[in-house]
């Protein structure tokens, strides 16, 4: 831990020069090269993602998620339509923010990720809901859809990027390594959510971390990464490993 001594010789924080909150981030359209982010409207995507979403025929993707799955396509939107209002007239924890992630060139949408607990005065935000349909998983879209929230959050002037999970959700916890998120620790007996206990494992990227991670994502999702079967040359684990044992 960093800090300095005040006049009394106690150890305080760095001072944050001119700090200024960050503004909520707008609802816009985010473009890569991969993939789109459109701010989620139900009655556009709901069957889209509801279609994806039905290839996973157990239900395991929706097992560490606090809804669903859901039996048909009514109710995937009702859900879908509450959060989407939830989101816009948050009562509490913050305002959430609920992208759709548009395939390019197929143009279908295959999954969903959000912004939540937004706390400008913190310069802090998380990255939740994420829920990926099979032909989205380990794809460049897939990486190239989060690498693009994170952008954008830090481009604002957000000091924090968040990322919690179910400490049992082991799927989870390597992809916020993956991507390059520290780990912080466990808060146990967390939530209770579908009649169980939640511990919650937090990981977060902060802004001095930001610089060379998003270097080593552009070296990532360049094509030349790629060869011709599509199969990535070097692993994104292999290029965030380093800078994450350099955070220690």
């Amino acid at each position: 831990m960093t800090f300095v001594y005040n006049d009394l010789n106690q150890p305080v924080g760095l001072p944050v020069p001119n700090w200024t909150p960050p503004p909520v981030p707008p609802p816009k359209v985010i473009e890569g090269r991969y993939c789109r982010l459109e701010p989620l409207e139900p009655a556009r995507h709901a069957a889209a993602l509801w279609e994806a979403f039905s290839l996973d025929k157990d239900g395991r993707d929706w097992t560490y998620l606090p809804h669903g799955p859901f039996p048909s396509l009514a109710e995937f939107r009702l859900w879908l339509e509450a959060a989407h209002q939830a989101a816009e007239t948050p009562l509490s924890g913050g305002r959430c923010i609920l992208f759709a992630i548009v395939v390019q060139p197929a143009e279908k949408p295959l999954g969903m990720a959000s912004y939540c607990s937004i706390t400008p005065p913190r310069g802090s935000i998380e990255v939740s809901g994420i829920h990926y349909a099979n032909p989205l998983k380990k794809t460049r879209p897939a990486t190239e859809a989060m690498y693009l929230m994170m952008r954008n959050v830090f481009e604002l002037g957000y000091r924090r990027y968040e990322w919690k999970c179910d400490a049992l959700n082991a799927a989870s916890r390597a992809a916020a390594q993956r991507l390059g998120f520290s780990y912080e620790g466990t808060f146990r007996q967390a939530l209770v959510y579908k009649g169980r206990n939640r511990d919650t494992t937090w990981y977060s990227v902060i802004d001095s971390e930001w610089p060379p991670l998003r270097e080593v994502f552009e070296q990532w999702l360049d094509p030349a990464n790629f060869n011709e079967q599509g199969r990535q040359i070097r692993l994104l684990s292999d290029m965030t490993a380093p800078l994450l044992k350099q955070i220690g």
